[in-house]
């Protein structure tokens, strides 16, 4: 199974990478883990958020259809279902059974466009 982590948001600091890639150890072998930072819309121009979010969507989408057919689309929201790392963990071990690959979408710094939203086929909140 791959887990496929779409992120809007580019040039992390040092100590962001580095966790990355500790973290990414941790997980089983056979699961493959990707990360897909994607550049966020600049903020100037006098863009309303909802056309910023629409321009992300659409980079968003781009990588999601990139990565093939079947894929699981969770999208990570503050108004998603709340897991702690403990059920994080449990709904990972129920996706592998499933069988698909799965993408966790993380949105930029204004959110998800609503639309994209829609397409997921679970919401989550980390806690």
């Amino acid at each position: 199974m791959k887990l496929l982590v779409v992120a809007v948001g580019q040039r992390q600091p040092g100590w962001a990478d580095e966790a990355w890639t500790d973290y990414a150890k941790r997980f089983p072998s056979e699961l493959r883990l990707e990360l897909r930072a994607l550049k966020a819309e600049p903020r100037t121009g006098g863009k309303t958020t909802e056309q910023l979010k629409a321009a992300e969507a659409q980079r968003i989408e781009a990588a999601l259809l990139s990565a093939g057919k079947g894929l699981r689309r969770v999208v990570l929201d503050e108004r998603g279902a709340r897991l702690t790392t403990v059920q994080l963990a449990d709904r990972l071990s129920a996706w592998k059974g499933d069988g698909a690959d799965v993408a966790l979408v993380i949105g930029g710094p204004d959110g998800l466009h609503a639309p994209l939203k829609a397409t997921a086929d679970e919401t989550l909140r980390l806690s």
